[in-house]
């Protein structure tokens, strides 16, 4: 749980500015605000329609999820369009639409090539002000969000966060969750939901923020032609109880199905625009946030008592609180919670140092960098601003404030707001653990990729973006699930842990306090053919940052204590993950399908094969796979080629060359006949999946598998219209393509009732088998290619993301410049093509996953 300014920071990097806004803004004589900021970097834009109502809004409804319930309602129809037409246009236009809920407001965005924006403005504006929340929608929609209802009391994080807020306020409507109680929900009717629509969803209480490649004076005309036919309207005021002083310490511990303890700390503190908050934030960010943090090093490095800590701070115009969590053992909670307290007197009491608050504030200034590189990152940022402030540049101005913190500012702050009786104690527990314990209760454009060898044979690619002050180092080897065995599963996973944990010259501490000090972060990813270790700097620290992650890949150490402690974490993850029903359901699926094959692996490994890996075991496997002719560097931000080139060589040159790994790919074994597999779990919903033996990365089918995989996974999709709308027999429904080095996986999945299992299984394969026969329609192709092509303009925007994705296509040997070619198969598709390859993939042998309670 973090604000919309929990990640905003300081001006304390040298040369770093955060850029300016320069929106533009009208006022509509109905009220309406237009907000728009033109940025011609990349060729789409994000559209926002904020509605300045949230659950803090439901008066005499409270805690019946009756803005949340308006949120799915609202684009069931209006006088001049259906229930999916919504959604269809935004496809054809290559877009992709959603929206959000909160305590304060209801936001709905449109990500959309530039040239979709006037249908964004249409749909946007049409839904707000004209929907109908048709009848026959309600039942259907009610249902929907009841199987929400019974995923959030499955999730262990959801029900101890909202066990926080309810014990933490007793007066104001944040103990209430957004989506409100199941018994309030079932009593609403639909009428009630149409007067609250058309009492706060008038122009005075809404606002449009629209970022990208659009012209502003065009925006601006559209918007004030769209509403023109609609008044100012009256606005109630609505009544919302101020939280009194906390006057005493509240416990709330309690049991639930889960094998690993939650625990929350937190404390009330006072609205965003406080004087207070920069300090408090800066707080947060010392004593909580990253590796080189007080209570990361304190509880999980130095006592090794908790699986993973952070702290955050949220507030909102009205308050809110500052928190500290942990995932721990059962039996350790006393003595975290002691821990904790004892870690945030020190450093009420003694202050900080001079380097942790320049270190704090250079990573808040690079997190809030990080947040504005994509359009909707931008417009989001622009619209809680507003909301909250009526400031755009709140952000700027915040930051500034933030440069501004002393460590006498955080003495005074925590010794204000963090002492005993304003402090809230909530645990989530495993069943039993209780009763053995009890408790009390200015944009340039990016130039193209450019292609260099290292003298070692790492090859290298950099792209030239100069729009923000910011670098992303991806380093990627062929490796992941593919190159273990049953006996060393989860080899690559540990192994991308222990890397970030000391090198000859760092300790892991050191490590963590470097990058940190920098502003920037250092990560790591296992997947299923890929080991990945990525950075993120601001331009003057590049250097720093590039030293920082060579020591990591040429002179990881991997200590013997520190193998043994990110073991117990993977474990834990592994416990974790028989939690989440569709994780357990991709697992089987999985394991059924590739059988002995590696693919058929978890990407955690079982309990017996981490608890089998050895400090050596890791070392051998790097020393195989982290060499530079089986490795692809990515560098995509502020630099200049050549400079990059000559640093890469100095600093990576001495890499071991070694050799390609993965040469000879294991070939999955041949699915002989369908077959069924079950699981029971102690959870309320049950899941579904379909899987079908799919394709490796390089076969020619791979663009319509992918197309066909876009027009089943969106909201106009097929098996959305008919088993979710239309039938009203899932929750979630869609599928996944699975593609790699060896053959992968096409799946179907969805959840639902338990007591519905068997029709939607019917309802489902019925669908598989129409496709399989038919293909897609003219118009689900054409929606399906705007759809994909958009998606990867939009995802594009993002040098990190951009980067990740250009080096693993450079590495599998599809070459850095697919992503140009994989557009170009997909326009290319015809409706032929995409009806034989789904006939020839769906008419095999399928595998069939249920995951479901107990009769």
């Amino acid at each position: 749980m973090t604000s919309q300014y929990s990640s905003s920071g300081s001006g304390a990097a040298k040369n770093i500015t955060y850029p300016a806004v320069n929106a533009r803004t009208w006022t509509l004589p109905n009220g309406l605000r237009i907000i728009v900021q033109e940025d011609h970097s990349a060729p789409v834009a994000s559209v926002q329609a904020w509605v300045e109502t949230g659950s803090l809004h439901e008066g005499r409804h409270l805690g019946a999820g009756l803005s949340h319930l308006l949120e799915h309602m609202l684009f069931k129809g209006t006088p001049t369009r259906g229930a999916s037409a919504f959604a269809q246009s935004i496809q054809d236009a290559g877009g992709y639409i959603n929206a959000y809920t909160s305590f304060e407001r209801t936001v709905y965005w449109i990500d959309i090539p530039a040239r979709g924006v006037p249908v964004a403005l249409d749909l946007l504006s049409d839904a707000v002000m004209n929907s109908t929340l048709p009848v026959e929608e309600y039942g259907k929609e009610q249902e929907v969000i009841r199987r929400e209802f019974a995923m959030g009391n499955d999730d262990p994080d959801r029900v101890s966060s909202q066990t926080l807020f309810a014990t933490a306020f007793r007066e104001h409507p944040s103990r209430h969750p957004v989506i409100g109680y199941l018994d309030v929900f079932n009593s609403l009717e639909r009428d009630e939901v149409m007067a609250y629509y058309k009492s706060r969803y008038v122009p005075n209480n809404l606002f449009f923020v629209v970022v990208g490649d659009v012209d502003a004076e065009a925006v601006h005309a559209k918007l004030a032609e769209l509403f023109a036919a609609h008044p100012r309207r009256s606005l109630a005021p609505v009544f919302v109880p101020q939280e009194p002083p906390q006057l005493g310490r509240r416990t709330n511990h309690i049991e639930f199905p889960t094998e690993l303890t939650r625990l929350h700390l937190a404390w009330h503190i006072p609205p965003v625009s406080h004087a207070d908050l920069p300090a408090l934030d800066v707080a947060a960010v010392v004593l909580g946030s990253g590796r080189s943090s007080h209570l990361y090093k304190a509880l999980r490095e130095d006592l090794a008592v908790v699986h993973s800590v952070d702290a955050w701070c949220y507030a909102l115009s009205h308050g809110g609180l500052f928190g500290i969590d942990a995932i721990l053992d059962p039996d350790k909670r006393e003595q975290v919670e002691n821990e904790v307290l004892e870690l945030v007197a020190r450093v009420r009491d003694s202050g900080v140092t001079a380097q942790e608050l320049n270190k704090a504030k250079k990573a808040s200034l690079s997190q809030q960098l990080q947040a504005v590189t994509t359009m909707r990152g931008r417009a989001s940022d622009l619209g809680s601003n507003w909301l909250l402030t009526r400031n755009l540049d709140f952000s700027r101005d915040y930051l500034e404030a933030l440069q501004r913190v002393t460590s006498a500012d955080i003495q005074r702050a925590l010794g204000h707001y963090l002492i005993d009786r304003n402090l809230t104690v909530v645990s989530l527990n495993p069943p039993g653990s209780l009763a053995q314990k009890p408790s009390a209760a200015v944009v340039l454009n990016a130039g193209a990729i450019q292609k260099f060898e290292l003298s070692n044979g790492l090859r290298l690619l950099v792209r030239e973006d100069h729009r923000l002050p910011l670098i992303s180092i991806n380093a990627s080897f062929k490796a992941g699930l593919l190159a273990e065995t049953a006996a060393d599963n989860g080899l690559t996973r540990l192994l991308s842990k222990v890397l970030l944990k000391g090198t000859k010259t760092r300790t892991a501490g050191q490590l963590a306090d470097e990058i940190e000090n920098l502003g920037g972060v250092i990560g790591s990813d296992a997947g299923n053919n890929s080991l990945s270790v990525s950075a993120r700097v601001m331009q003057p620290d590049f250097r720093a940052g590039l030293e920082i992650l060579a020591d990591v890949l040429m002179n990881a150490t991997m200590p013997e204590k520190a193998v043994s402690r990110e073991k117990e974490a993977q474990l834990a993850g592994i416990k974790a993950e028989e939690e989440e029903m569709t994780v357990v359901a991709r697992n089987m699926l999985r394991a059924e399908l590739f059988g002995a094959h590696p693919y058929g692996l978890r990407a955690s490994g079982t309990p017996e094969s981490v608890a089998g890996l050895t400090p050596d075991a890791l070392r051998v496997f790097r020393d195989q796979h982290l060499v530079a002719r089986n490795g692809v560097l990515a560098i995509f931000g502020d630099v200049q080629a050549a400079e990059v080139l000559a640093l890469a060589e100095e600093l990576l040159g001495a890499l071991s060359a070694g050799e390609s790994a993965l040469t000879t790919i294991p070939v999955p074994p041949e699915l002989g006949a369908s077959r069924e597999a079950e699981a029971i779990k102690d959870k309320e919903q049950a899941v579904l999946m379909v899987g079908f033996p799919g394709a490796d990365l390089f076969s020619p089918d791979n663009a319509a598998l992918e197309i066909i995989d876009e027009a089943c996974s969106d909201l106009g999709s097929r098996l959305f219209l008919r088993i979710r709308e239309e039938m009203g027999l899932a929750y979630f429904v869609g599928s996944s393509q699975m593609s790699g080095l060896a053959r992968g996986m096409f799946g179907f999945y969805l959840g639902t009732a338990p007591e519905k299992v068997d029709e939607v299984k019917a309802a489902l394969r019925e669908e598989i088998a129409k496709l399989a026969a038919d293909g897609l329609t003219v118009e689900e192709l054409a929606r399906a290619k705007e759809k994909s092509v958009g998606q990867q303009e939009i995802r594009n925007q993002s040098n990190q993301a951009f980067a990740f994705q250009v080096a693993l296509n450079e590495l599998y040997g599809l070459g850095y410049d697919y992503h140009l070619e994989q557009r170009r198969q997909i326009e290319a598709l015809t409706v032929e093509e995409v009806r034989a390859v789904a006939r020839r993939y769906f008419t095999q042998p399928a595998i069939t996953v249920v995951v479901r309670p107990p009769v």
